[in-house]
């Protein structure tokens, strides 16, 4: 029925299509604005960036109203996806603080919208994902360089971010934040964890196109940002690193394990030396990396334990619609549970935050996209003869899988600058598992 309503207008608007240069170019101008999102990720404010994706989302609307025969496409999970969206729709109705919940809410139109619009375009310009991918890597690296600068500036923390009590000067690390908006650690941690994987990515595509100078270029950016992730403190991040590290590992014994296995071994020897060299010979790393395991006596954990028991106390009181999205909206209604001196503007946890803010229905619809999705990405792995989607499904599902990791511990997921490269990565499995992919546009 929609897809009739949607012929129906293209065949009255088809003339403009055909006599508009603007209009027959207009994937040109997605191509760009899905980059220009997700490099003023790096520099501008949120409300710079969603501008910039409801360009995206309003230039792939006028395609689809002026293209004969073009329209969207669904994949299974993302009927999923879209469920979400409607439960999402349905917990803003029913907010008690429904101005604050709206605002919320066009965030997560804007980032879902966004993503129907790269999926749509990837769907048919194949050829385009390996240029995004190397944004993404590129944005990665330019973060990596800016950390590395910071830590031999010694970048003064601008708020709270470490617990100091009972640490010696030395074990107290310099933190890099980047030029991510708002500075923050743990943020550009998290953007690291959503990256990375595209560097590996195109590490893995030049090497299979043998040309072995762009190889080495990404391989020392992904060096980089490796150690500038570690530059970060962000623990959280330390611990997705290590799953986006064993993905990979796993991902590449496909290729590897047979011919070169003692290679392959020693690699991964080598990988496991390198970082418990530097937790042994590096205060300061090791002192925040064992912090993690202190449970109460870290101020940090503590913070995020009391944060929890509120959160979860919340969602008793609201499990079946929520409280409406948002993290100004959560603040107000947080502060009837929390506990004195713990204030807080998020759950501290992706999948505890979908709960409070959306309800029960809204965490099964968004764990069943999930699940999909990555049932969809590992059978492209496991079954494809084509490496070049092997490559790009596996970077993008490993960069997911990290975020999602990440996300136990802390809701950074839900800036922008993650948001649109999480989403950007959901496109791309989601061009590649379109049931059309073996005759799209590649």
């Amino acid at each position: 029925m929609f897809s009739k309503v949607i012929f129906k207008i293209q065949d009255k608007l088809t003339y403009f299509y055909d006599n508009s240069l603007f209009l027959q170019n207009i994937d040109t101008f997605i191509f760009v604005s899905i980059l220009a999102v997700i490099v003023a990720s790096t520099f501008l404010s949120s409300d710079y960036i969603g501008f910039i994706a409801l360009v995206t989302m309003f230039l792939t609307f006028v395609k689809i109203l002026t293209k004969q025969g073009d329209k969207f496409t669904f994949n299974h999970f993302e009927l999923f996806l879209a469920a979400y969206f409607m439960i999402v729709l349905i917990s803003l109705a029913g907010s008690s603080l429904f101005a604050l919940s709206l605002k919320g809410f066009l965030k997560t139109f804007t980032y879902i919208g966004f993503y129907f619009s790269a999926a749509h375009y990837f769907k048919n310009n194949l050829s385009k994902i390996p240029y995004v991918i190397a944004v993404i890597a590129l944005c990665i690296g330019f973060e990596s360089i800016i950390g590395v600068l910071q830590n031999s500036a010694h970048v003064e923390a601008i708020s709270g971010w470490q617990d100091k009590t009972g640490h010696n000067p030395e074990e107290i690390m310099t933190r890099v934040y980047g030029t991510l908006k708002p500075f923050n650690p743990n943020l550009l941690g998290g953007y690291f964890v959503a990256g990375i994987p595209a560097i590996f990515g195109m590490c893995a595509y030049f090497l299979f196109h043998k040309n072995y100078k762009r190889m080495i270029f990404f391989a020392f950016f992904s060096l980089l940002a490796v150690f500038a992730l570690f530059l970060t403190g962000c623990r959280g991040a330390y611990l997705a690193l290590l799953l986006i590290l064993a993905l990979t590992f796993l991902v590449s014994a496909k290729f590897f394990w047979e011919k070169y296995k003692t290679i392959y071994l020693s690699l991964i020897g080598a990988a496991v030396g390198m970082f418990t060299a530097a937790l042994l010979f590096v205060a300061s790393l090791r002192a925040r990396f064992l912090s993690i395991f202190a449970m109460r006596q870290d101020s940090s954990n503590s913070f995020r334990f009391n944060v929890y028991q509120s959160s979860l106390e919340m969602f008793k009181d609201n499990w079946l619609l929520g409280i409406g999205v948002g993290n100004r909206n959560f603040r107000e209604i947080y502060g009837l549970y929390m506990k004195t001196g713990f204030d807080a503007l998020s759950a501290y946890n992706i999948f505890l935050e979908i709960a409070v803010e959306s309800g029960i229905f809204a965490l099964i619809a968004f764990l069943g996209f999930l699940i999909l999705l990555v049932k969809d990405s590992v059978k492209i792995i496991l079954n494809s003869f084509d490496i070049e989607r092997i490559i790009f499904v596996s970077a993008a599902l490993i960069s997911i899988l990290a975020v999602m990791f990440h996300g136990l511990v802390d809701t950074v997921f839900f800036r922008p600058q993650i948001q649109f490269v999480f989403w950007t990565m959901v496109a791309v499995i989601s061009a590649y598992s379109y049931k059309n992919t073996d005759s799209a546009n590649v």
